[in-house]
């Protein structure tokens, strides 16, 4: 029967009867004596164009450029950012034009395009809050927008990592704490990014979960702990957003580096989850010439043939230890991902940006992100009735902290109209002042402003308005983590004072994550702003009066002590220290490599919680609304991707969104399986549907290297937060087996 398939391949099929008996010969050997799928056209492309390379060209494309030392400098047709990859013109490849982007066009301290600005977006921890696949997308493809009329081609996007450490520095890159919802929405930032035709990364693989001791650490994990959170994050990040690159991260996972390691390249990325881009490394982190361990491109080196996949490469190549098949796999790799997003047919090109548009964009993400943690006594939205509003702290006089530190800073539209010295760059204030904003937006008013900076005072003047609102800020950044949870520079007592000096207090935190409260209890209204973006003090100002009905939903939870927390103290942190001096991938010089462990394991944030009993200060999925919505008529369809439906309804008096989270009790512990945001009018209703991906429900079976959904009843629940339900429900699965 061989015979007869290699004749059915070689047979020019003229008639029906050939084509019949070619079909039945395919048919009687089975699927494993198939012919290779036809290729797709950005495969063939790729082969085309790899053939006609040149040594030195494939080379070139396997080794990207830090732009600061680019020598001879850049022509003015290449975009200056986070790197840039020597494209092959003659054969219609382009330069690969790189910037830091996850909340934006970065453009870190100003150095590399002096005086240009973007459009700055809210965190992605914000993004998260939102809970909105096609707002996250619409965001983010702003700013894939963005990108191209500035020049480049690839935006280092997409950060999944979730977010086990609260006090980790980068948590506002990152899209909260759950696998299924931080996966969802990063799929759709990359998928919006990509509609550009400009290529998204996704990020940082993989449980990058800190910042101390980054580039050395260890971060240990059974497999399928790992699985089932971080990887399962990644898996449907790459699924739904199909990103042309993957980022390999600086530490190492169970003991090897993950920009050589062979298990997450080889094995899980390309093997069970069958991606076809590339994967470049972050910068600084590649150890050796290892290709053959998965890594495709070395990002930032210096020029010449430096780094390791230069002169070392080339070397490794003549000895054998690299192979020519192996240097070819990586250049169609990279050829893949240039076509399949769109790069070598639509090249950017720089031209004028719409920056009002955006901004216009920007807000309205703030605007659905923002959390209303507490109101007692309906605080909020401020009353007609206020004649005397005092604003504290947060330098809200001029703007609103746009942003985070890092690689990902943005150089706000208008300019920065503050910098303030800080770790890792400057802390940078976008022209968007809260104060401003609320004398617009509640003119019959009389607004004062406190700067903070004396807490008797603040609360001398506090006592004599008729409402008072403070801004507590944290600021974070790469390379460095919080110590603790607890607001810097004395902010818990100056909120504390202005507080007890006048109960109707409203705090708005503008923060990179989750901070303790010691002062809760004496403020009567508390929102959390995260880094609000380019248009921050506006979209504060309309949640604060109520001309935008608060829906942001919490995607981390907030501890109420770090005793809570699987890890109390920062693994490392005390060999770090405060104040040692680091390189610029933020490692202090004089730490050694240590190890950290996860006691969690697959239970990070909310399912720790869950485990462990203890009570959060805030949950995950909490937040609050001017109005209020019923849920009823649950009902459930079983099978291989069940499905529930119910029907959420507006029984207050003003317009508002939803977000009704379902979740399972997985192995004694509540794992979210879907949610469903919804507008509803005042008096409406509406029956929504969620589908179940099963993969949420099972355990990953090592042995037979799939997911097994044991078969049985499983407790349902849905509610307005993961501590919240309304309704409850049995859910029967049978047994399935599902692949990676």
């Amino acid at each position: 029967m061989k015979r007869e398939v290699i004749a059915c391949q070689q047979r020019p099929r003229r008639n029906r009867l050939v084509v019949a008996a070619c079909l039945l010969a395919l048919y009687s050997v089975g699927m494993a004596a198939l012919p290779v799928m036809a290729q797709s056209a950005s495969e063939a492309w790729a082969d085309s164009v790899l053939k006609q390379m040149t040594l030195d060209e494939k080379f070139d494309l396997v080794r990207g450029t830090n732009p600061f030392a680019a020598k001879p400098k850049l022509g003015a047709d290449v975009a200056k950012g986070a790197g840039y990859v020597k494209g092959v013109p003659r054969l219609g490849v382009p330069f690969l034009t790189e910037s830091d982007a996850s909340v934006g066009i970065a453009n870190m301290m100003g150095g590399l395009r002096p005086g240009d600005v973007a459009t700055a977006l809210p965190s992605t921890a914000l993004l998260a809050a939102t809970w909105d696949p096609s707002l996250v997308e619409r965001g983010s493809a702003m700013i894939g927008a963005e990108a191209r009329d500035k020049g480049f081609n690839v935006l280092l996007a997409g950060g999944v990592n979730l977010v086990r450490e609260p006090r980790n520095g980068r948590n506002f890159e990152y899209f909260g704490e759950d696998p299924l919802l931080a996966g969802t929405l990063a799929g759709h930032a990359i998928r919006g990014v990509q509609s550009n035709h400009v290529m998204s990364t996704i990020k940082h693989f993989a449980l990058n979960t800190q910042e101390t001791g980054r580039t050395i650490l260890s971060a240990d994990m059974e497999e399928g702990a790992f699985r089932e959170s971080d990887l399962l994050a990644f898996e449907i990040g790459i699924e739904i957003g199909q990103p042309g690159s993957v980022m390999c991260a600086y530490n190492k996972v169970n003991g090897v580096f993950g920009c050589e390691n062979a298990f997450l390249l080889n094995d899980v990325l390309r093997r069970d989850w069958g991606y076809k881009g590339f994967v470049m490394s972050d910068w600084g982190a590649v150890h050796g010439p290892s290709m053959p361990q998965g890594l495709d491109q070395e990002s930032g080196t210096t020029p010449g043939d430096a780094g390791h996949f230069g002169a070392r490469l080339r070397a490794a190549l003549a000895a054998g230890t690299v192979k020519q098949e192996d240097l070819d796999q990586s250049v169609r790799r990279i050829l893949y991902s240039i076509h399949a997003v769109g790069l070598a047919d639509r090249p950017p090109a720089q031209k004028a940006i719409d920056y009002e548009a955006n901004g216009r964009i920007a807000q309205e993400v703030a605007e659905a992100g923002i959390v209303l943690l507490k109101n007692e006594r309906k605080l909020l939205p401020i009353a007609s009735s206020v004649r005397r509003i005092l604003v504290v702290g947060g330098h809200a006089d001029v703007g609103v902290l746009a942003g985070g530190g890092g690689s990902s800073q943005v150089n706000p539209v208008g300019g920065a109209v503050l910098k303030v010295p800080a770790a890792f760059g400057k802390k940078l204030y976008s022209n968007s002042s809260p104060v401003a904003a609320l004398r617009k937006a509640v003119p019959q008013a009389t607004i004062s402003f406190d700067d903070g900076s004396d807490p008797r005072r603040a609360a001398e003047a506090a006592g004599k308005a008729d409402l008072v609102i403070v801004i507590g800020e944290q600021f974070t950044t790469e390379t460095m983590d919080v110590k603790n949870l607890s607001l810097p520079d004395n902010q818990d007592g100056l909120i504390a004072a202005v507080a007890s000096a006048n109960p109707a207090t409203v705090v708005v935190l503008v923060t990179g994550g989750p901070v303790l409260m010691p002062w809760l209890d004496k403020a009567g209204a508390v929102l959390e702003a995260w880094y609000p973006g380019q248009r921050g003090g506006e979209a504060i100002a309309r949640i604060l009066t109520g001309a935008v009905n608060p829906s942001g939903r919490l995607a981390m939870t907030f501890p109420a002590s770090e005793e809570q927390l699987p890890n109390p103290t920062i693994p490392g942190y005390d060999m770090a220290g405060e104040t040692v001096q680091r390189d610029l991938y933020g490692l202090p010089k004089d730490m050694k490599p240590f190890s950290v462990t996860y006691p969690e394991g697959a239970n990070a944030g909310y399912r720790w919680f869950d485990k462990t009993g203890a009570k959060p200060l805030f949950p995950f999925g909490h937040g609050l609304s001017y109005t209020r919505f019923t849920y009823k008529n649950l009902r459930m369809a079983e099978g291989t991707r069940p499905r529930l439906s119910f029907a959420i309804a507006n029984v207050g008096k003003r317009p508002g969104a939803d977000v009704a989270q379902v979740y399972a009790r997985v192995n004694g512990v509540k794992r979210l399986i879907g949610w469903s945001r919804v507008d509803l009018k005042p008096g409406e209703s509406r029956q929504v549907s969620v589908e179940v991906d099963p993969r949420v429900m099972a355990s990953f079976d090592l042995a037979a290297n799939n997911w097994h959904v044991a078969a049985g009843t499983y407790d349902i629940e849905v509610g307005a937060s993961v501590n919240q339900p309304v309704l409850k429900a049995k859910l029967r699965l049978n047994e399935q087996r599902i692949k990676p």
